[in-house]
């Protein structure tokens, strides 16, 4: 199991909160601490990360034993990353849509590449074929219903995508994903979900939220493997 701890921009757009937010998801035993660069990312917007603040979330990182990730927006953003050790990359479902050269850029590198199917609707034909992806399926409603993952994959070994990112409030629809069988979660994560400062804290799980969430899910999905 892959368990990805969606930073995101729920750091409030001070770089000092990131520390805190990498130290609780590796508390709650999240494999990856993700972030996202070049989304609302221009000078003076609220995902600002240049050269020195993405070292900062690095150190952070190697600090708390957490692997970092990014999900890479724009060509510049790409450039900037490919600065840094790179072990795996993620593609956002807008990005798909709105950039598929971008997309077949950050293919090409040969990393293992996580992509969200949220705004991609035929989930039968999929846009790339190569090894190093593995699909994630998603909505693109923040929050997500209970009526929008209708079609979330009854058996995820027999579906052409490993895994789950999750917009629902709550961490049951993800632990649904689990005992379907995805072996990767990506949920969003906030200190504080009554923040209003962006949509994303109202779906993102608290610290105690996460680790139950880990927990739990680790216990079904060896439970799934032990055969039961």
């Amino acid at each position: 199991m892959i368990f990805i701890s969606e930073i995101g921009l729920n750091y409030n757009s001070k770089i000092e909160n990131c520390e805190e937010l990498i130290k609780q998801s590796k508390i709650a035993d999240a494999d990856i601490a993700k972030f996202q660069l070049g989304w609302k990312g221009k000078p003076g917007e609220i995902n600002f990360l240049d050269k020195d603040r993405i070292s900062k979330l690095y150190k952070w990182c190697e600090k708390y034993e957490i692997e970092i990730m990014f999900s890479v927006f724009n060509q510049e953003s790409l450039k900037l990353l490919k600065q840094f050790p790179l072990k795996r990359i993620k593609i956002a479902s807008r990005t798909l849509i709105d950039d598929i050269k971008l997309c077949k850029d950050i293919v090409s590198l040969g990393l293992e590449t996580f992509i969200s199917l949220g705004m991609w609707e035929d989930k039968e034909n999929l846009p790339f074929k190569e090894k190093n992806i593995k699909y994630l399926w998603c909505k693109s409603k923040y929050p997500t219903s209970n009526d929008d993952i209708k079609e979330l994959p009854k058996n995820f070994l027999n579906s052409k995508m490993v895994g789950y990112s999750d917009h629902c409030v709550g961490i049951e629809a993800a632990l649904i994903a689990i005992s379907r069988g995805a072996k990767v979660i990506e949920k969003h994560f906030t200190l504080d979900k009554s923040s209003k400062f962006i949509r994303d804290h109202a779906l993102s799980a608290e610290p105690h939220e996460l680790k139950n969430l880990i927990n739990i899910g680790r216990e079904i999905n060896k439970k799934l493997n032990d055969g039961v």
